[in-house]
């Protein structure tokens, strides 16, 4: 009788330890990506790039899901935050609602959004300098332009996108005040980030206005832009991602928002217990923002652009050079 108590409690012991153990477990985290899909080849495909980073440094897994409209988010995070994912990372600004909600219903899930802060006391905010990066552009553009006139096309007219703007003309100005910025939004809704023909025809108007740099900051319609200054043999400039390779010698640069960072960081952030609501801005000194020099646009980079673009980049790091941030500081000083 003794015999069998000894083994009964035994094996409620171990019972206990299996439970303890798998209750404490690394969660599995998860990512839902905006309109577009992870292969966009610009600002979800950069959080593709953190999801892949965090998998290959770690082993684990990642649950991922892919919107094909706004309408989905909320679900999506539901999803997820019942079946104990944590963190669930949301991408881009148009999830913020979605995210609000799902973290109210889920007090004790860990949530992050990239592009938009969510004020939750279980959100993780990263929000980036798109000022920053876009002013080292504008010194490329304007520095490689041959007929004084360079182009901006953005997604939606939201205030991130005429952030942009407003450091791409600054930069350009910082070179010379004749440079002339023509610049189109390719509409109001969440929908002119996925819009290449859209892109590819607001370009060709630029094109037409006698720009012969035009710098994309359109999310999938961006594609179409670039694509649009390949065909008419001027330079396109490529953002969120590493987009040089997409018409090699006929992108200058891209201006990347290192969105796989922060992914890779909130990921790592739950994994080492260390994760902390609030929100993350990420400029130049913080590695949020860079510019990319590589094989498929070096012949495009003289010595002296490339060493303006590495003063600009030391100069805004070092404070000395502050750009203006339209979200913050008001309309553009150029406009």
């Amino acid at each position: 009788m003794k015999q069998w108590a000894v083994l009964i409690i035994l094996y409620f012991a171990v019972l206990g330890s299996a439970t303890s153990a798998e209750s404490i477990k690394t969660p599995v985290p998860a990512i839902v990506y905006s309109v577009g899909g992870k292969f966009d080849g610009s600002f979800n495909e950069s959080a593709f790039a953190g999801v892949t980073r965090f998998q290959d440094e770690t082993g684990s897994d990642v649950r991922e899901f892919e919107i094909a409209r706004d309408a989905q988010s909320l679900q999506a995070l539901r999803n997820f935050a019942g079946r104990g994912f944590a963190p669930i990372v949301a991408i881009g600004f148009n999830q913020a609602g979605a995210v609000k909600k799902a973290a109210e219903e889920y007090p004790d899930n860990r949530f992050a959004i990239i592009d938009m802060v969510v004020d939750a006391p279980n959100v993780a905010s990263y929000v980036f300098k798109e000022q920053e990066g876009a002013y080292i552009a504008g010194v490329l553009a304007a520095m490689a332009t041959k007929t004084g006139t360079i182009g901006f096309v953005g997604g939606m007219d939201i205030p991130i996108i005429r952030r942009f703007l407003c450091g791409y003309r600054e930069g350009a100005a910082s070179v010379s005040t004749d440079v002339k910025v023509v610049f189109n939004m390719a509409g109001d809704t969440p929908a002119a980030f996925v819009d290449p023909a859209r892109g590819n025809e607001l370009a060709r108007a630029q094109i037409d206005q006698g720009a012969d740099v035009i710098i994309q900051a359109a999310g999938g319609t961006g594609i179409g832009v670039l694509q649009a200054a390949a065909d008419a043999g001027i330079l396109g400039i490529g953002t969120d991602s590493n987009q040089n390779g997409l018409h090699p010698g006929h992108v200058l640069t891209s201006i990347r928002k290192r969105v796989d960072n922060a992914v890779f960081e909130s990921f790592m952030a739950v994994r080492e217990a260390r994760f902390s609501p609030g929100v993350r801005v990420l400029g130049v000194a913080d590695g949020g923002m860079d510019w990319v020099l590589d094989e498929n646009n070096a012949k495009l980079i003289t010595p002296d652009m490339k060493a303006a673009a590495e003063a600009a980049v030391a100069d805004i790091s070092a404070g000395r050079i502050k750009v203006h941030d339209v979200v913050a500081d008001g309309l553009c000083p150029l406009e």
